[in-house]
C-alpha cells in the first residue's frame, strides 16, 4: 500500500512538472534548434524556445522537464562568429531557409539554427544592446 502511495505521488509530481514546463513553453518565445559545441557533424541538436530578456537570452529544450531554462547566455558576452547553411544529415531536422549561427558566450560555444524571421529578431536584439561604456556609467 505504501509503495502504491509513493508511486502515485511520484506520478503526480511528474505530471505537475510536465504541465509547468509545457505552459512555460506555450507562453511565448522564438522557435530555435540549438547545440552546444563541439559536437560531431549533425549530432546534439535540441529543439526548443528562446526568450530574450534585457540582459540574457534563455533557451528551453522541448524535451526537458527542468523548471528553469536549459541554457542562459549573457547579452554583453554574445559574439556571432560565423553563419552557415545546414549540411548533410542536418537537413533531416532543418529546412533550406534555416541559417546556423555559431555563437560564443564567454567560454561556451553554441550553434543556433534559426529561420529568417527569428534570425532577424535575434540579430536586432543583439545589435541593440547598450555598449559597455554606457553600462559602466550606469553602475558607477
Amino acid at each position: 500500500m505504501i509503495v502504491l502511495i509513493i508511486l502515485v505521488v511520484l506520478l503526480a509530481a511528474s505530471v505537475a512538472a510536465f504541465l509547468f514546463r509545457f505552459t512555460k513553453l506555450r507562453s511565448g518565445g522564438t522557435a530555435a534548434i540549438v547545440r552546444v559545441m563541439p559536437r560531431a557533424d549533425g549530432a546534439g541538436w535540441r529543439h526548443g524556445i528562446i526568450r530574450y530578456g534585457d540582459n540574457t537570452l534563455v533557451f528551453y529544450k522541448l524535451s526537458s522537464i527542468k523548471p528553469g531554462p536549459d541554457s542562459r547566455m549573457s547579452r554583453q558576452g554574445i559574439e556571432v562568429r560565423s553563419r552557415r547553411a545546414p549540411e548533410g544529415s542536418e537537413f533531416d531536422i532543418m529546412t533550406d531557409d534555416i541559417v546556423i549561427l555559431e555563437i560564443v558566450d564567454n567560454a561556451a560555444t553554441y550553434e543556433v539554427a534559426l529561420d529568417s524571421g527569428a534570425r532577424t529578431a535575434f540579430l536586432s536584439w543583439l545589435e541593440s544592446r547598450p555598449d559597455e561604456r554606457s553600462q559602466r556609467r550606469r553602475l558607477g
